[in-house]
């Protein structure tokens, strides 16, 4: 059991999403590192003011706490598990392997997103794949007259589509959010309940904050919450407000972006922030007397106190309840396999532990796609970097699967950092765009390795000025070494122009994007990009058009993941708040949308051998559901419900995760 506890502490250190919130109020005059990779070397370390981060600047606050804990002996040191062998021992002989079986499924309908055997009512599976789909029960007669069989009609009444694909997330550093309470503006799904409502004032939030302090454990707890949205409330907090709350009672605010923390003055006095503490970090807020306001704005100041109250969070109890949190999440929404889209970038050793113990086993109910982050790479194995790459590629199973790298190219969306081109922003002096490199040579040399060795490369990428480097760097490979399927993916390509759209399929790229920008993040951009830019994040069907593969994700904890909320996102594009139809004539139907959460969403990831249709010789991964997206009022699609999630052959019902 404590190894157990221990591998699934290690899990809540993997990478959240990146986006972040921008903060009207913040001390914009101020100067900060140019974000992300190039941090660590000031030569090419240009300033610029400060204001929002992203994932690679996230990572080392992740990194102290996971320390602190390793440290405490509460998470365990990478090592090479070793098995005991007696000298002298006899190894015992194999029984004798059990004659293959066969399970028929049967379902009122499974829809293969086979267009060749688009529907079928039974399906043989062997050995954790598909044997056989049969239009009838008639059709696997030729494998059922060889093998003996079993039939589980369990779904019978039930639509069957391939096992969902969230295509792009951040499961561990996600599942830490998710689980804290939530000060979120819009309602956050509970595994274990109803919906969580959204907080829209900020009166609200300091009621939920009185709550949360009144429902802590004891005097000494911290209570930290998470998913205030400062954009979209308009105000923040400070150790003045939130001492209104309690004095004595440790109170942290920890933003939807997760770059931003404020903090009561018993939390300052228990992690020792002083006058001193903060003098001259950037972000770090001040009162005149050069007293902490409470405010820890950024990376750089959030590191002052965030390590710590992270690490007590991370706990091997507390780390178990959060992964069961997420995986639930998971589970309930249909998922059975999931993009990790920042690999390593955290902590390589346990997160290479943690793929080969947790998600290699049984307690993991989804499949994972590891994409590992470029940057993390190179500073871990300088130019051996490929070779260990292509190592872990070499060790990979049908459970955890090692595919691709990432590069990041601009700021994130949410906190209007990404990089526009002009027009740029409506208010420049509050919201300024952001590239992750020095120069769009640098961006070109950091992928040029591997390009030159055949790697798929994912790249996020989120304004139009961000997609336009990408689509230069992209240009620029393929002039040096011309490359076929090379499957370079655009992560968001939230803002884009029709140019752009034309460039991604003459370069023979693809798309995953992310319709929580249309459907949470459209209605508040709009002040800051405009109504028609905000209303065409995210663009879906220009692109499609033109035989561009495009898939949908949610970045967790961007947006939770929910396929078909996705999905109904992209047939409707409405926004969440204001019930407006955004950019109507980017909306697509439905069989469409179907196959950007399954066979397209595994494309994008390169493994689409394995899984995304029902054909015979996948693996046996299937979203049972109440009703057939297909077949119902294109409204409705987000309220099916997902009776059961089915990998390799092993059925788990929804039932069974609504509880921790």
């Amino acid at each position: 059991m404590r190894k157990l506890r221990l591998m699934v502490l290690s899990m809540a250190v993997m990478p959240v999403a990146h986006s972040a919130t921008a903060h009207p109020t913040a001390p914009h005059g101020e100067k900060r590192q140019v974000l992300g990779i190039h941090r660590h070397d000031p030569k090419v370390q240009p300033t610029e003011d400060w204001g929002t981060y992203c994932v690679t600047e996230l990572a080392p606050v992740f990194r102290e706490a996971v320390a602190l804990n390793i440290k405490a002996g509460l998470s365990p040191k990478s090592s090479p598990m070793k098995v005991a062998v007696v000298a002298g021992m006899p190894i015992p002989a194999a029984p004798p392997a059990a004659p293959p079986k066969i399970t028929v499924f049967l379902a009122k309908k499974f829809v293969t997103m086979d267009p060749g055997w688009p529907e079928a009512t039974a399906v043989a599976v062997m050995d954790g794949k598909i044997v056989s789909v049969g239009v009838t029960f008639d059709d696997l007669k030729p494998w059922l007259d060889k093998y003996p069989y079993e039939v589980n009609d369990q779904f019978k009444d039930k639509v069957i589509y391939p096992g969902f694909v969230e295509a792009h997330t951040h499961p561990v550093m996600g599942s830490l959010a998710l689980s804290r309470p939530s000060l979120s503006y819009f309602p956050m799904r509970n595994p274990y309940g109803a919906d969580i409502p959204g907080v829209k004032t900020q009166a609200e939030a300091l009621a939920k904050l009185k709550q949360f302090v009144a429902d802590a454990k004891s005097p000494s707890e911290t209570v930290l919450t998470w998913g205030y949205d400062i954009l979209a409330m308009g105000s923040d907090f400070d150790r003045n407000k939130l001492d209104e709350i309690s004095k004595t009672q440790p109170l942290i605010v920890w933003d939807a972006s997760e770059h931003y923390a404020y903090a009561n003055s018993a939390a300052l006095k228990k992690y020792g922030i002083t006058n001193k503490t903060i003098a001259g970090v950037t972000g770090a807020g001040a009162y005149p007397d050069g007293s902490s306001n409470g405010k820890f704005l950024g990376t750089d100041a959030a590191r002052l106190i965030l390590p710590t109250v992270i690490a007590e969070q991370m706990t091997p109890d507390a780390a178990a309840r959060n992964l069961t949190y997420f995986g639930s999440l998971m589970q309930q929404a249909g998922v059975t396999t999931a993009g990790d889209l920042f690999f390593g970038g955290v902590n390589m050793d346990l997160e290479q532990q943690l793929s080969r113990t947790f998600f290699a086993s049984d307690a993991s109910k989804a499949r994972i796609v590891h994409v590992i982050d470029g940057f993390t790479a190179k500073q871990l194995y300088g130019d051996g970097a490929i070779a260990k790459a292509q190592q872990m590629q070499q060790q990979a199973t049908d459970k955890t699967m090692f595919k691709g790298v990432k590069f990041y190219a601009d700021d994130a969306f949410v906190s209007m950092g990404m990089e526009m081109q002009w027009p740029g922003y409506i208010d420049p002096q509050t919201y300024k765009g952001l590239f992750m490199y020095s120069s769009k040579e640098d961006f070109i040399s950091a992928m040029r390795p591997w390009w030159n060795a055949n790697f798929p490369i994912h790249v996020h990428s989120n304004g139009s000025g961000g997609n336009q480097v990408t689509l230069d760097a992209l240009a620029a490979l393929q002039n040096e070494k011309p490359r076929f399927d090379h499957r370079f993916t655009f992560e968001h390509f939230g803002i884009s122009s029709v140019a752009q759209g034309r460039q991604v399929k003459a370069l023979g790229a693809v798309v995953s994007t992310n319709p929580y920008y249309v459907y949470e993040r459209a209605d508040l951009s709009a002040a800051q990009i405009g109504t028609d830019r905000a209303s065409l994040a995210s663009r879906m069907r220009s692109l499609i058009d033109q035989d561009i593969v495009v898939s949908l994700h949610s970045d967790t904890p961007v947006g939770i993941p929910s396929p078909l909320l996705e999905v109904w996102t992209a047939v409707n594009r409405i926004g969440l708040s204001s019930g407006k139809t955004h950019a109507p004539h980017e909306r697509v139907d439905v069989a469409r949308a179907m196959k950007m959460v399954t066979i397209d969403a595994a494309y994008t990831l390169g493994v689409e051998n394995k899984i995304g249709t029902i054909e015979s010789g996948k693996l046996a991964d299937f979203a049972v559901l109440s009703e057939d997206p297909q077949a119902v009022d294109p409204m409705k699609i987000k309220d099916i419900a997902v009776e059961a999630t089915i990998l390799g052959g092993i059925v788990t019902l929804t039932s069974e995760t609504r509880h921790p």
